[in-house]
């Protein structure tokens, strides 16, 4: 569950109860980001950890050690097929670098012409949806992303 939402803290337990394995919040929306992880952790789910493109990376880097999933949003968040910002890669690739196996998400104005540089910059998860929503042939597109992405996570395997 990525939660768009203010007070992400009253959400938990009734997304856990739902069948959530995993709750991303966005840190900008809390005031206690510790205490929400080890309540999503305690709920029984793995935690994701969102910023805006207007949160340096660096305010998430604290966290980083006790988080599943940090989620790079390219998009201002709200609603669908806005513009890819290409300048939110700079963070995906500091994320790659100083914590090499966490999971890293990218969303918003994710396709085919913009995959490359998510997967490059070290993204490993890839949220899509006008791109797939809006082609005549959804399958391919969904099958070029995770293409592009295995390709990129092995080509950095094989450079360490």
């Amino acid at each position: 569950m990525h939660m768009m939402v203010s007070r992400p803290e009253q959400w938990v337990k009734p997304m856990a109860v739902a069948g959530a394995n995993q709750y991303t919040f966005h840190l900008e929306a809390t005031e206690n980001p510790g205490a929400l992880i080890k309540d999503i952790r305690e709920n029984g789910m793995k935690v994701g950890l969102a910023i805006k493109p207007g949160t340096t990376v660096e305010y998430l880097a604290p966290w980083a050690n006790q988080i599943d999933m940090a989620l790079v949003m390219t998009v201002e968040p709200g609603f669908g097929g806005q513009k890819f910002m290409e300048d939110m890669m700079p963070k995906v690739h500091w994320l790659r670098t100083q914590f090499p196996t966490l999971d890293i998400e990218v969303d918003g104005g994710v396709g085919p012409d913009t995959v490359q540089k998510c997967a490059e910059a070290g993204a490993n998860m890839i949220v899509s949806g006008s791109a797939i929503m809006r082609s005549d042939d959804p399958r391919s597109v969904i099958n070029l992303l995770r293409n592009v992405c295995s390709e990129a996570a092995q080509k950095r395997s094989l450079d360490r």
